[in-house]
């Protein structure tokens, strides 16, 4: 059996645990795409979002910034009736400001992942934590970033929401030392 961190001992965990989470992301889609589900997720548990991932997927074309941007009013309102994800008028707002928004980052910085990199000095922050009680939920890096992107006209970024995007994007390394994952997003 696989030593995971505490918070991914429940099987319908171990996929995302092992495969994604943590793992340095550089792909500007991807980073949409989990900018989106940490906005969603704001005040509900990560496990319904999990569960709501393929419903995301289908509804933001595919995570496209550039279609997601693109959405109308029509767009909105099928959203709002779409039970595949959650049904909350502000973060599917938020979910179509922001594509807008991560447009306007990738115009200016070339691509999203070039502009948030950089307030990890363009590698992953490494932590040593033994158990989940030692992570924190925001850090100085998310503080900033999190104001940045306001700056920008994000919403639904305020810092804890940042610096849980931060570890699933692996720019932080927040895998319990003992965990099977620790060392090996580090590769």
């Amino acid at each position: 059996m696989k030593n995971r961190c505490q918070w991914a001992q429940d099987p319908q965990f171990h996929e995302y645990h092992d495969a994604e989470w943590g793992v340095p992301v550089h792909d500007d889609r991807k980073h949409y795409e989990f900018l989106l589900l940490e906005g969603a997720q704001a005040g509900l548990s990560w496990a319904t979002i999990l569960k709501k991932r393929e419903g995301y997927r289908k509804a933001f074309a595919d995570f496209d910034p550039e279609k997601v941007a693109q959405f109308t009013a029509a767009d909105f309102n099928r959203l709002l009736l779409n039970t595949d994800i959650i049904r909350n008028k502000l973060k599917i707002r938020s979910a179509i400001n922001n594509a807008q928004r991560f447009l306007d980052v990738r115009k200016e910085f070339g691509s999203f992942d070039a502009y948030i990199w950089q307030f990890v000095g363009n590698k992953p922050i490494v932590n040593t934590w033994e158990q989940m009680s030692q992570i924190p939920a925001v850090s100085q890096e998310s503080e900033l970033l999190s104001k940045d992107l306001k700056n920008r006209g994000f919403n639904f970024v305020g810092p804890t929401i940042v610096y849980a995007h931060m570890q699933a994007v692996g720019m932080v390394n927040d895998h319990e030392v003992s965990c099977f994952r620790y060392k090996e997003v580090q590769d």
